[in-house]
């Protein structure tokens, strides 16, 4: 339980330092060649952990399947939809992907997948939603045309719909097989890749990409996010119910709060009593039995 716990708000902490990062890179890359960008580097460093001796032996087909199809829901389409979001609502709001996630989660995980949940739980879980709710009902910084916020809200939606799809499947796989959490989030990885080469263009010598001084920002922000990110969050899958690992991964805009500034976005009182919510929230759920 603990190493859940542990494994869920370090993978929380590696999307917003991440999420900051991206924010901060000035590219005219699309969100899906952007995407596809750090899909390609994340798989460079992951893909090495598939080629060990063994490594899928006895794993069960059907598991292998899920991974893959949660890879291109939740990598390929559900990060192509953040990074849209990303630009037009800012890093503390595009964190929150709806307030809704964690308890939603919980509950599709209890009739899809058997997992009951403690009253502890619950409460704990309404806590995170009721703190991300506050922090996503802010204004972004800079306002913006309305039109661009609603385009980012509806990405922020669809966003969800794929990551949530992605954890359950991700979920049922890793109770089917002790394959580790670091060849799964490879798999996930190898499946994205594959499913958005065909359909990305590239662009050509003189097309927008980052330049040579950015590219250490762009390293740096896959390492923890793709990489190290998808890792971790492969290890709270296994070893939490889907519904707390994803409240728990919920407290990532909370945890951007204190980089707010960064990006000109002051949350005030209203962000510290978001964030008082959430540490509640998750004590209420680090402490439960189970």
């Amino acid at each position: 339980m603990l190493i859940g716990v542990v494994a869920s708000l370090a993978a929380a902490l590696c999307w917003t330092l991440a999420s900051g990062l991206w924010r901060r890179l000035p590219t005219s890359l699309s969100a899906l060649q952007l995407n596809l960008l750090k899909n390609l580097i994340g798989g460079l460093t992951l893909l090495p952990a598939l080629l060990l001796p063994g490594v899928l032996e006895g794993v069960p087909l059907a598991a292998l399947v899920a991974l893959l199809l949660s890879g291109v829901l939740g990598i390929a389409l559900g990060d192509s939809f953040y990074f849209a979001a990303l630009r037009r609502l800012g890093t503390r709001r595009s964190l929150t992907l709806d307030a809704g996630g964690p308890a939603l989660s919980a509950l599709v995980a209890q009739f899809t997948l058997g997992e009951t949940l403690l009253p502890q739980h619950w409460l704990g879980i309404a806590l995170i939603c009721l703190a991300v709710v506050s922090v996503a009902r802010q204004a972004p910084p800079g306002g913006g045309p309305l039109s661009e916020q609603g385009v980012g809200l509806l990405c922020i939606a669809l966003a969800l719909l794929c990551g949530l799809s992605g954890a359950l499947l991700s979920r049922w796989a890793l109770r089917l097989t002790l394959m580790p959490p670091l060849q799964a989030a490879a798999l996930r990885l190898l499946a994205a890749l594959v499913v958005m080469l065909p359909w990305v263009r590239l662009p050509r010598s003189q097309g927008p990409r980052p330049a040579r001084s950015r590219w250490p920002l762009v390293v740096a922000a896959t390492l923890l996010g793709t990489s190290l990110g998808i890792v971790l969050q492969q290890a709270s899958l296994r070893a939490l119910p889907a519904g707390l690992a994803v409240a728990l991964m919920a407290t990532a805009p909370l945890m951007a709060l204190p980089l707010s500034r960064l990006e000109g976005d002051r949350p005030g009182r209203a962000g510290a009593v978001a964030a008082l919510l959430g540490f509640a929230g998750v004590v209420l759920l680090a402490a439960a039995p189970g």
